[in-house]
């Protein structure tokens, strides 16, 4: 039912934990479900230099946060901002349309953290 990414981010999830001072953090969780996605962003240079997340939640909510940061690591502050739930859900090879509002969780939390940085930075 799930791509092999899904089943590898889920089993091998990259980058959990939480950030050390980080320059922003946000906690989404989901309307639909119990969900939720806590990401904490280390930003120097305006550059996503640290990625870090926590969920509670099902596979594809942990694949999701997992391929999230690994996405935006090491990108500008502009292109992770703008990284998409449909870019998280293509990058793992789909899933299922009914998972995308509760468990792609992840870009919306990133982008959170980075208006928080933004809003303690200026």
């Amino acid at each position: 039912m799930y791509s092999e990414l899904v089943r590898d981010h889920y089993a091998h999830p990259r980058n959990v934990g939480s950030v050390a001072e980080p320059s922003g953090k946000a906690l989404v969780k989901s309307a639909f479900d119990g969900d939720t996605v806590l990401i904490t962003l280390r930003i120097e240079n305006s550059m996503v230099a640290d990625a870090k997340f926590k969920c509670m939640g099902c596979a594809v909510a942990i694949a999701c946060s997992s391929m999230a940061t690994e996405m935006v690591l090491g990108r500008p502050v502009d292109e992770a901002y703008n990284i998409t739930e449909q870019a998280v859900a293509d990058a793992l090879g789909g899933i299922p349309e009914y998972k995308m509002r509760c468990s792609n969780l992840a870009p919306e939390a990133i982008r959170r953290a980075i208006d928080e940085w933004r809003v303690n930075a200026g």
